[in-house]
């Protein structure tokens, strides 16, 4: 018996549901007053249909009743008995306790066992019975129920079936729910109200339900169901709804992908002979394969009369800012202007100085940032079509900013920015062509869903000559012995990172910071010199800093997260993480993709402090196991989930009800695959005119709003 809700003293119980549509407001249930209503509306909860929405998220298996005599192993079972012995045991903690009793039929008597219920010895009677279900284990040497629901047997409305486990809303909990689901689907016609609006032969061809016949499946589930399936959502009712939203988001993406490129671009590039010509000059060294397919999409893409919209995901050191250097060099060379935008000032530096060695010859080269000094001069000529490229941060974005002739805008590390700023970019030209590019690897299924208006490029192939990682994950008891192992390899001539995820110690922060432990470090490695490197680091000290790190004058780099990417000194082999347990996975990879650049096998040392719980250790042991960047990016958005995994300021990342990007990956294709096919196909469209209505509606909206309409 669970401790019951609190009662509504708005709610008129006597009030008789009948003739419910999908647009019944949730105030006519009974047992839903004024009071309810307006705490379910604030949760997204106001008509019959969101109610119908909230599904279940485990199910328990109430069909079979078993006598005590019965029970002989660890399980879930449903029992039937009186309730007699019942005591109160207080536990040495505070304010918790226990009630303990046993549960009695013709057969035999089990030991039952509640945590912090003690109203129970209130409301249970001796002499009346009651259904009980839970799991069983074993104590000792004996059995013992815990926790069990309780319910008395002649009033029972939740057992002798399959029960939906229902996540709570507010103040009702699954059982009151339950009681709203049955006055519902008592009292509605689900098939006049659901029209479905997928095709009748789309979904035989996936042998799936309609939407109606899904939702009843999911909230009563009959017959000879799988309750294991239920669990696992694997029954056709959940993939009819896992095969829907996917198949509306995807029908979305490409609609809005197909009214961003349906304009013509006021700009053209030139991929001639003196295109090629120039880029063979620029490279002392032959692309990868990945490189050149990479390479080709975007050739193919620019020299198109509508703008180029394309993601370029690649691993760390996998050479995407080469890439994007050729493609800056053909816009370049054809008489456009290009933009290159990084989310940090370090990072800008980084490729500003990267393309002023390869492009400075040929082309002005200037970098614009919050710190550039004569900045109104740099507008002006930037206006005039005097500086060729600029590299810089969201400087780049400020509306005093303008281009003359903006052809190509490339934007870096793009899950950092939004998609308003990638917008905000874009309008810097007429339609320009727009390459966006990130080192932090993406799992398809989540690319595919937050970037899906964007064609997708993978550079999978590392460039030759690169020197394998190792990687070890060691508690803080071996730090002295990870030191004295760095001098070692520091004396033979090694250069090396260390990394904190601190600029100053903190009282409410239990990690290492660069200005407590850091200092230590550098005491410990004295002889050899090493300099401090953080965000509160003036734009000229970063600059010397990373001047002499690169020559090979500065032997260790201590330093916050900065240096998380783009930095590229091929002889930097060691890279130790302080306070490992603080950052994400894909942070970790990417602190790794600092070393490994060069032919000397290097070393990766992660130390962790204390973990918090079984995820940060499983974290640790997959960064530990693999240097995979796309493996470790599945492993990451299983444990974080899109939304962290892509950061809070990327838009565009969608909530579902039911699918879920890890575990339905394959629905996703599926739905992508039929999304284009719908709309290629006149009459398919005709078919789904309702369904495409509405995501038209959608697209355009956003569409106009992102545009600035």
């Amino acid at each position: 018996m669970s401790n019951p809700a609190p009662i509504d003293r708005n709610s008129r119980t006597s009030r008789t549901a009948v003739n419910l549509t999908a647009e019944t407001p949730l105030v006519e249930l009974r047992g839903i007053g004024p009071v309810r209503s307006r705490e379910l509306a604030a949760a997204g909860y106001r008509i019959v249909r969101d109610l119908l929405f909230h599904l279940p998220f485990r199910y328990e298996d109430r069909r079979t009743l078993v006598t005590v005599n019965r029970v002989d192993a660890e399980g879930d079972y449903l029992l039937s008995g009186r309730l007699e012995k019942l005591s109160r045991v207080r536990l040495r903690r505070r304010g918790m306790s226990m009630v303990r009793g046993r549960l009695v039929d013709d057969t035999g008597e089990l030991a039952v066992v509640w945590f912090n219920r003690p109203y129970l010895l209130g409301q249970i009677s001796p002499e009346e019975t009651y259904l009980l279900y839970g799991r069983v284990r074993r104590r000792a040497e004996h059995l013992e129920l815990l926790n069990p629901t309780c319910e008395p047997a002649d009033e029972a409305l939740h057992s002798g079936r399959i029960v939906p486990v229902y996540p709570a809303l507010g103040k009702l909990g699954s059982k009151a729910l339950r009681r709203l689901m049955d006055q519902v689907l008592d009292h509605i016609q689900l098939e006049a109200e659901l029209t479905d609006r997928l095709p009748v032969d789309l979904l035989e061809s996936y042998s799936l339900p309609s939407m109606a016949t899904a939702l009843a499946t999911l909230h009563r589930p009959q017959g000879d169901i799988s309750v294991e399936r239920l669990n696992e959502r694997k029954t056709p009712a959940h993939e009819r709804l896992i095969y829907g939203e996917f198949l509306k988001l995807q029908l979305e993406l490409a609609l809005l992908r197909s009214l961003e490129t349906r304009e013509r671009k006021a700009h053209h590039h030139d991929w001639g002979e003196t295109t090629h010509e120039l880029l063979d000059e620029l490279l002392p060294f032959s692309l990868t394969a990945a490189q050149q397919r990479v390479l080709g999409e975007i050739r193919e893409d620019m020299t198109s009369p509508h703008p180029m919209l394309r993601l370029l995901q690649g691993d760390v050191g996998s050479g995407k800012t080469i890439v994007a250097a050729l493609a800056l060099a053909a816009a370049l060379g054809s008489g456009n202007q290009g933009v290159f935008m990084a989310p940090t000032e370090i990072l800008a530096e980084q490729h500003h100085r990267t393309l002023e060695r390869l492009l400075g010859e040929r082309f002005r080269v200037a970098l614009l940032t919050s710190s550039s000094p004569d900045q109104g001069r740099l507008r002006r000529e930037l206006a005039a079509g005097e500086i060729q490229l600029v590299v810089g941060t969201h400087s780049l974005i400020q509306e005093s900013v303008s281009l003359r002739r903006l052809g190509l805008a490339v934007i870096d590390e793009q899950h950092r920015f939004g998609v308003a700023q990638r917008r905000l970019l874009q309008d810097k030209g007429l339609r320009p062509d727009l390459l966006v590019m990130t080192a932090t690897p993406i799992p398809r299924s989540l690319a595919l869903t937050a970037y899906g208006d964007l064609a997708l490029s993978v550079i999978d192939e590392l460039p030759p000559g690169r020197s394998p990682i190792s990687t070890r994950v060691v508690a803080s008891s071996s730090r002295p012995a990870v030191y004295r192992w760095m001098r070692r390899r520091l004396d033979l001539g090694a250069q090396a990172y260390v990394v904190f995820p601190l600029i100053d110690d903190s009282e409410r922060i239990d990690a290492a910071a660069v200005s407590g432990l850091g200092e230590e470090v550098r005491e410990l490695l004295s002889g050899h010199r090493s300099e401090i490197l953080h965000g509160r680091s003036s734009r000229e000290e970063r600059a010397r800093i990373m001047s002499d790190f690169a020559a090979g004058e500065v032997t260790v780099l201590v330093a916050t997260t900065l240096v998380e990417v783009g930095l590229d000194v091929p002889r930097a082999t060691i890279m130790i993480i302080e306070s490992a347990e603080r950052f994400g996975l894909s942070q970790l990879h990417q602190l790794r993709g600092r070393i490994g650049r060069g032919s000397e096998p290097s070393t990766c040392v992660a130390i962790h402090g204390k973990l918090s719980g079984d995820s940060t250790a499983r974290r640790l042991d997959i960064f530990a196991g693999s240097t995979d960047g796309f493996r470790v990016a599945e492993a990451d958005l299983e444990i974080r989930g899109p939304g962290d995994l892509l950061g809070t300021r990327q838009s565009g990342v969608p909530l579902f009800r039911v699918a879920d990007l890890v575990a339905d990956k394959e629905w996703l294709e599926i739905a992508r695959k039929d999304a284009r096919k719908i709309l290629q196909t006149s009459d398919r469209r005709e078919d789904l005119h309702l369904l495409l209505a509405a995501v038209e509606k959608r697209a355009a909206d956003r569409h106009q709003r992102f545009a600035g309409g």
